[in-house]
């Protein structure tokens, strides 16, 4: 951003001629951004335009050398749309390409900031979202909720299918363990530590723990109450 103050202390006339500059820039990042990635995939203009009609919205062969060279006046964010569909990288990429430049100027009569927070202010992720984004908030809540089922969901099913075809009993046991209560937000629950696993190795899934022997004490007590009662 320019900002040229005169004599007078003015910079009005100035701060005016930032505003189709800044027009300028978004155009020509998004036109070399296109550029680049047509470049990447080894596609001519043309073949970009027939990719684009294929789409359903036509952009002419002329119309994107004109826009990559600068002398297009004017890019339609429908045309954004289907090029990026056309070159399969989401719009955003195009308008703030993290990673090919470093900063950008977001609005006019701003200075620049780095790509990463111009798309984040894009796309609404910043964290100091105003009350009027409630809505958005609550949605990124839910979405959030919404891959953790999934997940738990796949987890479940991944142990499933390992005890269905689990080799033998130890190994089957071990994949429904590994399945696990679920909470209400898909999270798997604590089990509480198992007992006595080594008395069930190798005696099957269900077989009874033996009872510890009785000690020399407990037979001495035992054998007096005996006598005591006369048996």
């Amino acid at each position: 951003m320019t900002q040229r103050r005169s004599h007078h202390g003015s910079s009005k006339a100035d701060d005016e001629d930032d505003v189709p500059e800044w027009v300028d820039q978004v155009m020509a990042t998004v036109a070399a951004e296109v550029r680049r990635r047509r470049k990447e995939l080894g596609w001519s203009a043309q073949d970009l335009a027939d990719r684009c009609a294929e789409i359903g919205h036509p952009i002419p062969r002329n119309v994107i050398a004109n826009m990559e060279s600068g002398r297009r006046s004017n890019l339609p964010l429908v045309d954004v749309m289907v090029l990026a569909e056309a070159l399969n990288t989401p719009p955003i990429c195009l308008l703030y390409p993290v990673g090919y430049i470093e900063d950008v100027q977001r609005l006019p009569l701003q200075d620049s900031t780095s790509t990463l927070d111009a798309l984040r202010w894009f796309t609404g992720e910043e964290t100091d979202l105003g009350a009027d984004d409630d809505m958005l908030r609550y949605f990124r809540a839910h979405h959030a909720a919404q891959e953790r089922l999934r997940s738990a969901r796949r987890d479940e099913e991944y142990a499933r299918y390992h005890a269905q075809t689990a080799p033998n009993a130890d190994r089957k046991a071990e994949a429904l363990r590994s399945q696990g209560p679920r909470r209400r937000d898909g999270r798997r629950r604590r089990r509480p530590p198992a007992q006595s696993s080594r008395l069930h190795r190798g005696r099957g899934r269900h077989a009874p723990v033996p009872m510890a022997r009785p000690n020399r004490r407990s037979r001495l007590i035992r054998e007096r109450s005996r006598n005591q009662r006369g048996e």
